[in-house]
């Protein structure tokens, strides 16, 4: 079958969504690609409160977050089911469900495919690949989704949100958990998490730790832990033995850009503050871009995407130039990449290290953000008005430590 539209979107998470909401809005036709049953991706397995505060003003679940967004587009034509096979340079979609294959001919496309977790395969850890090895995501789905216990006592590798948030889940549900090791001599999720997943449930953490070893016949039935120097190799004597029959890993996310592989990525898709990728059709949004800290900023990123993305279709924006935004000292992430300076922006920027009152300079334009306990974890929002762009060819991004005048 064939089909023809202003706008496609790949992906039915938060970014997705939103992105469905706003080209919609704008007025262009919109077809939504989804391979699940239903929109709302990782969403539907968060069940714990703490996403829409910025977005939706309300503190809701991962699910209630979902219907909200979802609510909005209910007129949309969503297809379900979906999994899209490649996107050519001549603006054709081809996907594939349980119908045929099919083709849809677009002016713009919104790439809201959002991130995958990273395996524990692909650390360097000896022993064998036995079964009660699990990544957080899927420990999560399993418990959330399935109402399946999958395991009695764990050790969780890696201390970002979905790691701490996975060791109060596992407690409640009578699973005891043993350890959080983190690799970096800071924790990796939000200050809220660490306190109310962990303090409040006496989880100990183990900062610049990681597992050197498991050990077990069919089963997992040994994690061995060591503490690891500032080059993080381990070291020697400082080993812990943990007798459990699961080890949860969150150990990061990567970008999901397939199948597109003509635009440029770094992992994710490179964009400018319209979320224009390096080919004017092509927008993105959302964790295939960056990986954010909150679904609210994936919500308002896809909403802007979609927005453009519209506008783009029906010949009201075109891009001009374009002035690069470079991480200088002390910044470990910003997005985006680069600046129309005819319109608005939101710059995202994760410091490479922790500082107790950080200094964001962004310079030749001037602006200076100050930020308590800036840590690498946690994303610093910093927003620019439009501005004359026609003498700066490059923007600098830079974090020091604020020195006060009074000593």
């Amino acid at each position: 079958m064939k089909y023809k539209t202003d706008v496609v979107i790949i992906g039915g998470g938060a970014a997705g969504m939103a992105a469905a909401y706003s080209a919609t809005r704008e007025g262009a036709d919109v077809i939504l690609l989804e391979r699940d049953e239903d929109t709302g991706g990782v969403l539907n397995q968060c069940i714990h409160n703490g996403f829409g505060l910025h977005y939706f003003k309300k503190d809701l679940t991962g699910p209630e977050f979902k219907e909200l967004a979802k609510e909005r587009i209910k007129d949309l034509n969503i297809l379900y089911g979906t999994y899209v096979l490649e996107v050519t340079k001549d603006k054709r979609i081809i996907f594939v469900d349980r119908r045929g294959i099919h083709e849809i001919e677009t002016k713009a496309l919104v790439m809201a495919t959002g991130a995958r977790e990273r395996h524990f395969n692909s650390l360097p850890v000896p022993g064998k690949r036995i079964t009660g090895v699990f990544t957080a995501g899927l420990a999560q789905r399993f418990i959330n989704l399935e109402n399946l216990k999958p395991g009695n006592k764990a050790v969780i590798l890696g201390s970002g949100d979905i790691g701490l948030i996975m060791a109060r889940r596992l407690t409640l549900e009578g699973i005891k958990v043993e350890a959080v090791l983190e690799i970096m001599p800071y924790p990796g999720g939000l200050e809220r998490n660490i306190q109310q997943c962990l303090r409040d449930f006496n989880i100990p953490l183990y900062l610049s730790h990681t597992v050197t070893a498991i050990e077990g016949e069919k089963r997992l039935e040994k994690v061995i832990a060591s503490q690891v120097d500032y080059k993080w190799n381990p070291i020697p004597g400082t080993e812990k033995v943990f007798d459990v029959d699961m080890l949860i890993t969150s150990v990061g996310l990567i970008p999901s850009t397939k199948p597109v592989d003509f635009v440029d990525a770094d992992p994710g898709f490179l964009v400018s503050n319209t979320n224009q990728t390096s080919e004017d059709w092509i927008f993105a949004a959302g964790n295939c871009t960056v990986i954010f800290d909150l679904v609210d900023f994936v919500a308002k990123e896809g909403e802007k995407a979609g927005k453009y993305a519209a506008l783009y279709a029906q010949g009201k924006y075109e891009k001009k130039k374009l002035i690069k935004v470079r991480k200088g000292e002390n910044i470990g992430i910003v997005h985006p990449v680069y600046i129309d300076p005819t319109e608005e922006s939101t710059l995202y920027i994760r410091v490479s290290t922790v500082f107790e009152k950080a200094s964001i300079k962004i310079n030749p334009l001037g602006i200076e953000k100050v930020e308590e306990d800036a840590r690498p974890p946690e994303m610093i929002v910093v927003k620019i008005r439009p501005f004359d762009g026609e003498n700066i060819d490059e923007i600098e991004v830079t974090a020091d430590e604020l020195i006060s005048k009074l000593g």
